[in-house]
């Protein structure tokens, strides 16, 4: 792990996640790993397909999570990139740290409360991609602040009001909160200022206060409208653009906040940061040309989905597919559901549904079926819909489908994959589970 990244309570606090209890909070585990710790049952290596899980159970892949940790940290440092990615997709400490250890500068967050989970894990770079305008929540950053020197919490402004509302809460504090102005990716586009006049003007209101420190600028070319591979370039132009302008019309040392610890307001880098998961691949050619600015620009990547990858949508628009020479992702989650209905030899149903499986994006995938110990594709059979707490299988006349089989389904949409199982099993590819990963939404 970088060091400093994780302050020594945080450290501690990983640790302690060995020590949590398994009980009726968790599902899919062994009805009888009840009242051992999660450390102690990771210690016996039990098999996810012999030893008393239930289904349905979600695992994620050892091998494939390594792999591509290792991926995107190579990525990035042959791009000359610094990297944050998204903590939203997993808000698993256990998972943030090993992208800590595999290179990462800090994690992304996007509210408060993910926030109150990176620093109760002792996480010491966070970026805050969205305008953070709530009082009790900026109080008890500047709180963190004040408290530990190390922490750094990068945030987006957005508005004039925006900055007038931060300012208001954050008055008094021991350290100014460093921003960026965030650049919308276009007319109808989610957050962001839409023209760089406003952003001047937003720039301006920074530096007038004494609480806030601009350090950059930033945004999400995902949500270039109709995005082509020329409009997402177009836009990372524009927010290049505006770094450049902002440097020389001095805009990033009118920062005149000194704050009560009588800091002068310089800043040591610029940050000019993009990048979710289908696009990394353009702001890594558009922010390979920034030029030399007045001070060195950290170029910060944020992508997320990436830790998992999945088996449709990020399948399909990962940037990997544009750029093969330089590797390819692999997806790692995989939901193991049971046959518990198969009332004509057209259809059947699986005990997994909405409360389980990701299905805003895609539904699930049918991949492989298990009998007596034996794995095989899932040749005829498909997903056609999710009941709660089914997924009804459609069968064809070459699928081999019997009560008590177990099906293998892959999910698209990693962020709501994490999100509904809150202990994951770390499997390796025989299906000894040699970890638990905890989430925290």
């Amino acid at each position: 792990m970088a060091r400093d990244a994780v302050t020594v309570s945080g450290t501690e606090a990983l640790a302690r996640l060995a020590e949590e209890r398994v009980d009726h909070r968790f599902k899919g585990l062994p009805p009888d790993a009840d009242g051992l710790t999660v450390g102690e049952l990771a210690a016996q290596r039990r098999n996810l397909f012999t030893d008393g899980f239930a289904t349905p159970v979600l695992a994620l892949s050892a091998e494939r999570l390594e792999h591509n940790l290792r991926l995107m940290e190579t990525y990035a440092a042959r791009h000359g990139l610094a990297f944050a990615p998204h903590g939203k997709t997993s808000m698993a400490p256990r998972l943030f740290q090993r992208q800590i250890e595999h290179g990462a500068w800090g994690i992304t967050l996007a509210v408060p409360h993910q926030v109150w989970v990176a620093r109760a894990f002792g996480f010491r770079r966070i970026f805050l991609a969205n305008e953070l305008v709530d009082p009790a929540a900026l109080r008890r950053i500047a709180a963190e602040l004040a408290a530990d020197p190390a922490f750094r919490l990068i945030c987006y402004v957005d508005s004039v009001r925006g900055v007038e509302l931060m300012d208001a809460a954050l008055r008094g504090a021991a350290r100014p909160l460093e921003v960026v102005v965030e650049l919308a990716a276009g007319e109808g586009a989610r957050t962001g200022v839409r023209t760089e006049e406003e952003c001047a003007a937003v720039a301006d209101a920074v530096a007038a206060v004494d609480t806030l420190r601009l350090v950059g600028v930033a945004g999400y070319e995902g949500e270039v409208p109709q995005a082509t591979p020329e409009r997402v370039d177009a836009w990372l132009r524009r927010l290049v653009a505006l770094a450049v302008d902002f440097d020389a019309a001095g805009r990033f040392a009118k920062t005149g906040a000194s704050g009560a610890t009588g800091e002068t307001g310089e800043i040591e880098e610029i940050v000019v940061s993009a990048g979710g998961s289908a696009w990394f691949d353009a702001v890594a050619d558009v922010f390979a040309g920034i030029p030399d600015l007045s001070r060195p620009v950290l170029k910060l990547l944020r992508s997320g989905a990436y830790v998992s990858h999945d088996d449709g949508h990020y399948r399909r628009l990962t940037p990997f597919n544009r750029v093969p020479e330089e590797g390819a992702l692999e997806p790692a989650f995989r939901l193991w559901a049971q046959v518990v209905s198969r009332p004509s030899p057209e259809q059947a149903f699986v005990n997994a549904g909405k409360r389980d499986a990701a299905h805003d994006l895609d539904l699930p995938f049918a991949q492989v079926i298990r009998r007596g110990g034996t794995e095989r594709p899932a040749t005829g059979v498909s997903v056609t819909a999710l009941s709660d707490q089914h997924a009804w299988l459609r069968t064809g006349p070459e699928a081999d489908l019997e009560v008590g089989d177990w099906v293998g389904l892959g999910l698209s949409h990693p962020c709501t994959s994490f999100d509904k199982w809150p202990l994951i099993p770390l499997a390796e590819a025989d299906g000894t589970v040699v970890d638990y990963i905890r989430t925290f939404f």
